[in-house]
């Protein structure tokens, strides 16, 4: 081959990896959605300390708000009675002051990932109620007084309601009963009086659980109480929740004086189990669990993108109630996903897919909101 032609061939063949290795949209994700309301994302403890640096630099660039995965969560920041870990949740909370980030610590009291210690005593009986009271005040003030200044707002009680609106018969509710709620927002009060406070939940589309949270809204209040928004968890498929019902809660919790963020949003691709079947018994079931391990076939990504764009649609349309929008992970490698309801599946669930790079909706957005063709 001619040396000419060679360097020819070696030049183009740079500019095409160059080219492919850029980002096809400059936009950054927050810039899509303006001041209508921020956009988050749950960050990881190896995404703030600098351990994964890619991940890093796409939170700064297409965040501004961020919430902390698993770090500020009672087994994690209070590990043993006498003990606190706080160096995880200081590089994160430390992470987002630096980059000029809303921060929201998540959370003060939830019944999951409760530190073993927390709600029995050295017999392993549940404690008293005023032991409990006791702890949850030294746990709030503890870990809410340390970021004071810093949170932009809690999740204060988190996933406290059924299906059917009754109580969850948690070890809150078992020993403490409907109070554990109120007192968790008064201790959180004391402990941080500007930080906003809030309710955090899943299947919020569900019609017993909405009115529970909006007679609950009101307790608070009536209590004067501070309770600034309700959490929408919103761990969504192609085909749930009922869009209908889910944008009906979102109007009955602004109805009822309060913001409405949605939270930890993500929308799997991948089937749910059927039948009842004991998920690990065969490779062949667990295969049919994780049917798409190299990428969507163009039906599904077109599905996937037109099902996320109808949630946009309806978080535009009530921009006014709305104050943010978290999607949980940063990108699909990311998710928790990938390892439920067996571990190793390939999920495309967020807002970025594993280059860090947007997904179609979002460009689609981006064009319709801003006029901006990419």
């Amino acid at each position: 081959m001619k040396p000419n032609l060679l360097l020819s061939l070696l030049t183009a063949g740079c500019i095409i990896s160059a080219c492919a290795s850029q980002p096809p949209n400059e936009t950054a994700v927050k810039d899509i959605f303006g001041d209508r309301f921020t956009i988050g994302t749950a960050v990881t403890v190896n995404q703030t300390n600098g351990d994964d640096p890619i991940g890093q630099q796409a939170i700064i660039r297409h965040f501004n708000s961020i919430v902390a995965e698993n770090c500020m969560k009672c087994e994690k920041i209070h590990p043993e009675k006498d003990s606190y870990n706080w160096q995880p949740a200081d590089e994160f909370v430390e992470f987002g002051v630096k980059n000029n980030m809303e921060i929201i610590g998540h959370c003060l009291i939830w019944h999951s990932q409760c530190a073993p210690w927390f709600l029995v005593n050295e017999k392993g009986d549940y404690v008293s109620a005023d032991t409990l009271r006791q702890r949850m005040k030294d746990h709030i003030y503890a870990v809410a007084g340390r970021y004071k200044g810093k949170i932009k707002g809690w999740d204060v009680v988190n996933e406290a309601i059924m299906e059917d609106g009754s109580y969850r018969k948690s070890p809150f509710y078992e020993i403490l009963g409907e109070e554990f709620i109120p007192l968790a927002f008064q201790y959180a009060h004391e402990a941080d009086p500007d930080a906003e406070l809030y309710l955090n939940d899943y299947s919020m589309a569900e019609k017993g659980k909405r009115e529970t949270y909006v007679r609950l809204i009101k307790q608070l209040k009536e209590r004067g109480l501070r309770i600034d928004g309700i959490g929408m968890q919103s761990h969504v498929g192609l085909d749930y929740p009922d869009l209908t019902e889910y944008e009906k809660s979102l109007k009955a919790f602004a109805a009822a004086g309060v913001n409405v963020m949605v939270t930890e949003l993500d929308l799997t691709a991948l089937p749910a189990p059927v039948g009842g079947a004991n998920i690990s018994d065969t490779a062949e079931y667990n295969d049919s669990l994780n049917p798409y391990k190299d990428g969507l076939p163009v039906d599904m990504d077109a599905k996937w993108n037109s099902r996320m764009k109808s949630l946009m649609d309806i978080y535009l349309r009530n921009a006014d109630a709305i104050t943010r929008v978290t999607a949980w992970g940063v990108c699909d490698g990311d998710s928790w996903r990938n390892g439920w309801p067996v571990p190793g599946r390939t999920d495309y669930p967020l807002f970025l897919d594993r280059n860090h790079e947007m997904k179609p909706f979002l460009i689609e957005l981006d064009k319709e909101l801003n006029n901006n063709e990419g």
